[in-house]
């Protein structure tokens, strides 16, 4: 899979996946807890730096001041400059190493509203990185973007908003940002929307005394959403005594819920996988009967539901009823071979589009003639195969590339025939992505079907390796479920 690997880093030689290592531009700037405000706010202005960092003596970080704190903590709170900066440090510290990619920081800012990441290796700081340092290098202002979405006070500015978020994924995915990475992108700033809505709603809703989690289910779920989604999406929600009443009371504003999101670019889901629909608003024991009778029948369409729910994550709420969910799920699919069996078999009945001599197998109807759907008959075999495995070990995880990676870790595999199945899955993430973007500059409803022969010989020989590679992992479930 060497091409598939050469293909993949040609995609991704840019900031965002270098390590934090070459990210810092400057040592970070340090004192003691004890150092007067004064001191430092001298020294930071000597320096032309916004930020200072606290340390202990032995340069383990206990806190980080910026110039942002001034007016609350300093000025409007009277604290003197001869006190202690660690009176008014921020004690809520990130720390990262510096083998940790830029992307993976970019991340934990959007998605904790953060503006510096500290760098440590061996419990010691050895630098920071500021969002100046990780976004103006890229020309994109996603912290902005995330922070103008927390901010917003209507629906109007958040249809706005999903625009933004649509453009600079796009714009994301021309200066070359690997699939991994922009789907991670897509899906965290999507979440920010989501749960911006969800706040909106729920004011003035009346449902304060009600302990409930709104949760992200299929590719929204394992952060793998590509420019062209639709919602997939549940409630889960404490008080199984009164659950109709509960249920009756949260559907309305799930509904609310559901159409804003249609608003903001999310189709509704056309199989109704939403939370507005009474099937999917259920209390903690609901759902867990729920799934208890999906992995009791294993009829067909209770493994079709398995596909989209057990790639479930909280998004808003009261998160420790979806751990609790999750928990229980997996302990019960992990001893349960009859229903990975089922599983794995039906996964199976899904193969790659590929002829006897490797050549490619595309459709023969008139509205698809001569295409591959690469999202049914290429990605979705890599991410069945990733969360029968995750459920046969345990592993909490969702994202497929993940999964895979540690289904390989806990069975002692070759690392490269694993780093195999993940390049050639990014590979096809890469395709679609392209495809999706060239259709919306063409002003073209975006789907997942390409012609082969639309790609260059490169791509083609690079595809139909990614693809021998499913049916490499496809024969690793037959062996290890004796289909």
């Amino acid at each position: 899979m060497s091409e598939i690997s050469a293909e993949l880093d040609i995609s991704s030689q840019q900031t965002m996946a270098s390590p934090l290592s070459a990210i810092v531009r400057r040592p970070a700037v340090s004192c003691l807890p004890d150092t007067p405000l004064r001191s430092a706010l001298k020294t930071m202005h000597e320096l032309n730096i916004g930020s200072m960092v606290v340390t202990d003596s032995n340069m383990a970080p206990l806190g980080i001041f910026t110039l942002r704190d001034m007016l609350d903590r300093v000025a409007l709170a009277g604290y003197g400059l001869e006190q202690p900066i660690s009176g008014v440090m921020s004690r809520d510290v990130y720390t990262m190493t510096p083998q940790t990619s830029a992307y993976e920081a970019a991340l934990a800012m959007v998605r904790h509203g953060i503006r510096h990441i500290l760098v440590v290796a061996g419990g010691q700081l050895t630098g920071i990185v500021s969002e100046k340092d990780l976004f103006s290098l890229q020309r994109i202002n996603i912290r902005q973007l995330a922070g103008a979405i927390h901010e917003a006070d209507s629906l109007d500015k958040l249809v706005h908003f999903s625009t933004d978020i649509r453009q600079l994924a796009h714009n994301m995915l021309a200066q070359g940002v690997a699939a991994r990475q922009l789907t991670h992108f897509i899906a965290s700033l999507n979440d920010l929307l989501t749960q911006r809505i969800i706040d909106l709603e729920l004011a003035g809703a009346g449902l304060e005394d009600v302990h409930m989690c709104w949760m992200a289910l299929g590719s929204e779920g394992r952060f793998e959403q590509t420019l062209s989604t639709d919602q997939d999406n549940g409630i889960i929600f404490a008080g199984a005594a009164q659950a109709a009443t509960l249920r009756s009371r949260l559907l309305p504003f799930a509904q609310r819920v559901n159409e804003a999101l249609a608003s903001c670019g999310f189709p509704l889901c056309k199989g109704n996988v939403m939370a507005g629909n009474p099937q999917w608003c259920l209390s903690d024991k609901e759902w867990q009967a729920r799934f208890a009778y999906w992995i009791d029948s294993g009829d067909p369409q209770a493994l079709l539901h398995g596909s989209i729910f057990f790639d479930l994550r909280a998004l808003h709420g009261d998160i420790a009823l979806v751990d609790n969910l999750q928990g229980w799920l997996l302990s019960q699919t992990s001893k349960n071979p009859r229903f990975l069996h089922q599983m794995a078999a039906n996964a199976l009945r899904n193969r790659p589009p590929l002829g006897l001599l490797h050549d490619f197998v595309t459709a023969k109807d008139a509205e698809h003639l001569d295409t591959i759907d690469l999202k049914m008959n290429a990605a979705t075999l890599f991410v069945d195969a990733g969360r029968i495995y995750s459920l046969a070990l345990g592993i909490a995880q969702t994202n497929t590339s993940t999964r895979l990676r540690e289904f390989g870790n806990r069975q002692a595999l070759p690392q490269r025939e694993v780093q195999a199945w993940i390049d050639a899955y990014q590979f096809i993430q890469v395709l679609r992505l392209r495809h999706q973007h060239t259709q919306s500059l063409q002003a073209e409803a975006m789907d997942n079907r390409i012609n082969p022969d639309d790609l260059n010989q490169l791509e083609r020989r690079i595809l139909k390796e990614a693809l021998l590679c499913a049916r490499d992992l496809q024969k690793r479930l037959t062996l290890d479920y004796q289909l």
